[in-house]
């Protein structure tokens, strides 16, 4: 015969910051360009107490080439978006979309 035990709730003190439906929608259509011409191969998505993280690899042992982090609004005075190259702050902003704008590619003149 089964019994059932009731274990305590552990409830953070802090909330957890996720990417929303959108969000997630922006970064992999971003990551799937890229992967489509061999730059990234694989990615990572962390949801922790203040901070989600979107990092991108070119392999999977490797550090993360970039990393996209979400901090929750209002704790950063330049907006809650952040790209990462290692410890460099690449762009930090109040929309995703305006962060995301370091990954395109700049027109050159090739002669």
């Amino acid at each position: 015969m089964s019994t059932v035990i009731s274990l305590p709730v552990r409830r953070s003190s802090s909330k957890t910051t996720y990417f929303t439906r959108p969000e997630l929608d922006q970064l992999l259509s971003l990551y799937s360009k890229h992967v489509a011409t061999g730059e990234w191969r694989d990615y990572a998505i962390d949801h922790s107490p203040g901070l989600a993280t979107f990092s991108i690899f070119r392999h999977a042992h490797d550090a993360p080439l970039f990393s996209v982090a979400k901090m929750p609004s209002g704790s950063q005075r330049n907006g809650p978006y952040a790209v990462f190259k290692g410890k460099e702050k690449l762009k930090q902003g109040r929309s995703l979309s305006d962060v995301l704008r370091v990954f395109e590619k700049q027109l050159r003149v090739i002669r």
